[in-house]
């Protein structure tokens, strides 16, 4: 019976364990509807976003949930154009992944906002789950 209850219990602690959790800041940048793509690192390339259309990042179907992302690690890199679901307190918003961000995620303060509730500058930098999920998501 004890061995099954810690079983259990070990098993109940999987999911936690196994949750893709990263740094999430914000960067002002990212609110600019204005800014073209030609500044990050998702511009031209196969990869690249202007490819598929879009010139500056308000012209993205998400905007302004938009950011750079660990996905991201150089210019026209495969990652361009993925869509995560970031998870905070409750609270969860979708991220196109337009930029790089060394680790974790670099967000527009608009979305932000929303992810931490209001409390975006305050709070500096949040940890947060992280899972991809299709680009459809993100209109991409």
């Amino acid at each position: 019976m004890k061995l099954t209850t810690l079983l259990t219990s070990a098993l109940c602690l999987v999911p936690i364990v196994l949750a893709d959790t990263y740094k999430i800041t914000y960067n002002p940048v990212y609110d600019n509807a204005d800014t073209s793509l030609n500044d990050t690192a998702c511009s031209n390339g196969v990869n690249g976003l202007i490819t598929k259309g879009y010139t500056t990042l308000g012209s993205l179907p998400d905007f302004p949930y938009i950011g750079g992302s660990f996905a991201v690690p150089h210019w026209n890199s495969t990652g361009c154009g993925t869509c995560w679901e970031l998870s905070y307190n409750g609270t969860s918003i979708n991220v196109a992944a337009v930029d790089t961000a060394g680790v974790g995620f670099d967000i527009s303060l608009d979305a932000y906002n929303v992810l931490t509730d209001g409390q975006g500058v305050a709070a500096g930098f949040v940890f947060a789950t992280v899972a991809e999920v299709d680009a459809s998501v993100c209109g991409l």
